[in-house]
């Protein structure tokens, strides 16, 4: 546990999992989510720390992932015992196990300023601000004037930060917008944080002279361990009557004959009526429309993303221009589709000695403890990728083998 001191309903606690393997992993281990009564359970989308350590003389790979739990409640939690699964290399030979999360327990103490059905929200170093998109006191009847309020806090998660309390705004009517949250957000010190960002815009619906309400937000800074109060102030706005619709003379038209008058007016009405009808009548048919041809359009687009061949083409353009993490993941998504299972599986069955030396020689540099391992040789690993066969004959499909050692990994491992 990251987290040190009294811990507060709504706090997020910070868990590292550390996995220990020897030799190498063949394939990353599999973290899943779980529940926890009472709390909010994530897994941030972090990329895994690899790490070595020695124990007992003997060099483990390691790879390190961070749990982030929420609780809601005060009381005493419990981390159930999961199922990690993974691979790894023992003596040269690829081996399928698993292991499960020891019980990890912390107690959580009610906050000061909060109850049991209504706990304060905790944070560290939350701040409060707001815009306008205009001037507040040269509005005139009928304006719209946009507020932004931007709620910045870290060691928390955008969904746990509250709304902002609402208030009436006589003579000002309120249109609140959705909330834009984000996790992962840099402040201008450069700490890391998450943010609430709420937008409610106000229309003057008549002259005079009105308020738009302070915010009071209340909170727990667990920092400090104190109860904090952050206020955004009230903010005047000034009306003025609008002014009057422009009005002007109806065009003088000659009259020389009725009939042709009329006929010079009625015809481009029809017209006019006519488009206006083929106009309304498209629409509604678009309308209408528009949520299938939008599922038929993202249904295709995924097909063609999710497709071997586009895959195998995303692959060969991995190989050559990006890091290490990323190529295994490309590589090993693309074996799956392709139905080897695996990207050890996929070079066994090529029998190609490119695809053998440089997915082990990425597995090591990856996954490995071994400093002395040769480098990636891109250009034969796409070599060896292109000669692959587009699709998998039906006596190659890879399938788990029911007789794989299990892992046994102790107390020490984790």
């Amino acid at each position: 546990m990251e987290s040190t001191g009294r811990i507060v309903p709504g706090q997020q606690v910070l868990i590292d999992v550390d996995i220990l393997v020897p030799d190498f992993f063949t394939s990353p281990p599999q973290f899943p989510l779980f529940d926890v009564p009472d709390a909010i359970v994530t897994l941030p989308d972090d990329r895994a720390q690899n790490m070595v350590e020695t124990i007992d003389g003997v060099q483990y790979a390691g790879i390190r992932r961070t749990y982030a739990v929420i609780p809601e409640t005060s009381g005493t939690f419990t981390l159930p015992p999961v199922v990690i699964t993974l691979g790894y290399s023992q003596d040269g030979k690829p081996v399928a196990g698993e292991t499960a999360l020891p019980a990890v327990r912390f107690t959580v103490e009610a906050a000061p300023g909060g109850t049991a059905a209504s706990p304060i929200f905790a944070a560290r170093g939350l701040t409060i601000g707001q815009s306008f998109d205009r001037d507040p006191s040269s509005l005139k009847a009928g304006d719209a004037i946009v507020r932004t309020i931007t709620i910045f806090a870290e060691n928390t998660q955008a969904m746990m930060i509250p709304t902002i309390p609402s208030a009436a705004a006589p003579g000002l009517k309120p249109y609140p917008a959705s909330p834009k949250l984000a996790d992962g957000v840099q402040a201008e010190d450069r700490t890391t944080g998450s943010t609430r960002i709420e937008t409610i815009t106000y229309v003057a619906e008549a002259e005079g002279t009105f308020e738009i309400p302070a915010v009071f937000y209340p909170w727990f800074d667990v920092e400090t361990q104190s109860s904090q109060l952050s206020n955004l102030p009230a903010t005047v706005v000034k009306v003025s009557k609008s002014a009057p619709a422009a009005t002007g003379l109806a065009p003088q038209v000659e009259q020389t004959d009725a009939k042709t008058d009329r006929d010079w007016v009625s015809k481009p009405a029809v017209l006019i009526a006519a488009a206006l009808v083929a106009l309304a009548v498209a629409t509604w048919l678009s309308v209408q429309a528009y949520p299938w041809m939008r599922r038929k359009w993202v249904a295709l687009r995924q097909a063609r993303q999710n497709s071997l061949h586009q895959k195998r083409k995303q692959l060969l353009a991995s190989v050559r221009r990006d890091d290490l993490m990323t190529i295994y993941k490309s590589l090993d998504d693309w074996a799956k589709t392709a139905g080897y299972g695996s990207i050890t599986h996929w070079a066994a069955t090529t029998g190609d000695q490119d695809a053998a030396r440089e997915t082990e020689t990425l597995q090591r540099t990856l996954f490995g403890s071994f400093p002395d391992h040769p480098s990636l040789n891109r250009a034969a690993l796409a070599n060896a990728i292109r000669k692959a066969p587009k699709a998998v004959p039906s006596s190659h499909v890879h399938r788990h083998a029911g007789g794989l050692p299990e892992l046994n990994v102790s107390s020490t491992a984790i």
